[in-house]
């Protein structure tokens, strides 16, 4: 069984960011889908929970007045990838969290519960990071901002101060309009694995469809936490459709990542893969808006 101490119930974020600061120690809740497996593990036993999976203040998926996206923090994986906001504004954000787990993880784990775990396996961070994800983190003495390429501070560790709970993902519409991404996840088995390494990308193109006007690629497991390749995203601004440009993606990634060896994978394989799933996301990106590779 679980081995809990106190477990917690707040009827309202309010109270929730009050019990936040009463019980520094609690561990928040949101789904449970990694941290009771912990607990039952031993890792945590002993623990006090504060459960926000109530607060439906905390759940939905909706568009605000000037376009961007929200995204709630306990949206579901199952509500992102069904979410229609989603299917039309960044279908990429559900075809990655649908590669999460089975069906039963991803009725009950959440989005936000993904990125505070502050792994760099999170399906779920690549593709927020190359879409400029915007965190809203709420305190008792008021809300921050704060890109979400400055949340992870180390393998584990996130910008989460003492008191605060994530109240929101918003993803720019500068980030999401007139682009088209594809996101690989490589992992030793074809469903229910952790990615071995991924890859998201999003591409615009030009009006005439012959150039990159901006590039976005970011990658998962392939550093301590999840990662921009920003040389890669450098190197192709304003570059032609060729293959020249899918090599400078390619080797401009290799730049900016830090692999490590583990029992899933080797450094030097993951770097064969960092190379690989960025000329494959790149290419397929590119053909999704409408663009062809010359050359």
């Amino acid at each position: 069984m679980y081995d809990i101490k106190n477990l917690y119930e707040p009827k309202s974020v309010q109270e929730a960011l009050s019990l936040r600061k009463e019980h520094p120690e609690a561990l928040v809740l949101a789904g449970g889908s990694d941290i009771l497996i912990q607990i039952r593990e031993g890792k945590l036993a002993g623990c006090d929970l504060i459960s926000i999976f109530a607060l439906d203040e905390l759940r939905g998926i909706c568009l605000e007045d000037d376009g961007t996206l929200l995204i709630r923090p306990l949206a579901s994986f199952t509500d992102v990838v069904m979410h229609p906001l989603i299917q039309k504004h960044m279908p990429v954000l559900g075809e990655a969290v649908e590669q999460i787990g089975g069906p039963q993880i991803r009725n009950i784990g959440t989005i936000g519960g993904n990125i505070c775990n502050g792994v760099t396996s999170a399906d779920s961070a690549g593709t927020l990071k190359a879409y400029d994800a915007i965190l809203e983190i709420a305190s008792l003495e008021g809300t921050r901002v704060l890109p979400y390429a400055q949340f992870n501070l180390k393998p584990g560790k996130v910008d989460l101060r003492p008191g605060e709970i994530l109240t929101g993902i918003r993803i720019p519409k500068a980030s999401y309009e007139n682009t088209y991404a594809h996101f690989i996840k490589y992992a030793m088995r074809r469903a229910m694995d952790i990615a071995t390494l991924s890859c998201s990308v999003n591409v615009r193109l030009t009006d005439d469809k012959m150039s990159i006007d901006r590039l976005r690629i970011a990658f998962g497991v392939a550093a301590p936490t999840p990662i921009r390749a920003r040389t890669a995203e450098t190197s192709a601004k304003g570059h032609p459709l060729n293959e020249e440009l899918i090599n400078k993606v390619a080797k401009g990634a290799l730049s900016d990542v830090m692999p490590r060896t583990s029992w899933r994978a080797s450094k030097e394989f993951r770097l064969h893969l960092v190379e690989e799933l960025a000329r494959r996301a790149t290419i397929t990106s590119i053909e999704k808006a409408g663009g062809k590779i010359n050359g």
